[in-house]
């Protein structure tokens, strides 16, 4: 059983965002923003849906998060998202001020860990591989499909 609040939790409510993109034919990314205890801001990727490069799962998040506050910086907030964050979502999660970053599948081609600098806010705590095992399995079985389609 998991224990609600608990990092496990909060990342399957971000998994089931990536399923309703997976529905959607996006590629399955979700996130959820957390403050409090409560959830803020559910967002999946919605680059197809809405002809934008930049409709990634956590800048959607991040909008929703920062409307929903009323203000821009969300350093008491925490990102969970099932893919590591590429480039142009950790230097947003950088201006937001974001509190804590949650990930599960790493991102070895793409993710901002790659490059050898850190995109984050230096007080962002990092905090990957929750859930590892799922956030990988359902980008892999979306990019299978893809490729024998």
């Amino acid at each position: 059983m998991i224990e609600i609040y608990s990092d496990e939790y909060f990342m399957r409510q971000a998994l089931l965002q990536a399923e309703l993109a997976r529905e959607k034919d996006e590629v399955p990314v979700g996130a959820v923003i957390v403050c409090d205890k409560k959830i803020i801001a559910r967002a999946h990727n919605l680059t197809n849906r809405l002809n934008d490069v930049t409709a990634h799962a956590e800048m959607q998040a991040f909008t929703s998060a920062a409307e929903y506050l009323g203000g821009k910086y969300l350093n008491k907030c925490t990102l969970y998202v099932t893919l590591e964050p590429c480039i142009m979502c950790a230097g947003a999660a950088y201006w937001t001020r974001i509190a804590k970053v949650v990930y599960g599948a790493s991102d070895p081609n793409r993710g901002y860990a790659r490059i050898e600098t850190n995109l984050l806010h230096p007080k962002t705590k990092i905090l990957h591989g929750i859930m590892q095992k799922e956030c990988s399995a359902i980008l892999l079985d979306f990019f299978q499909k893809k490729r024998m389609d």
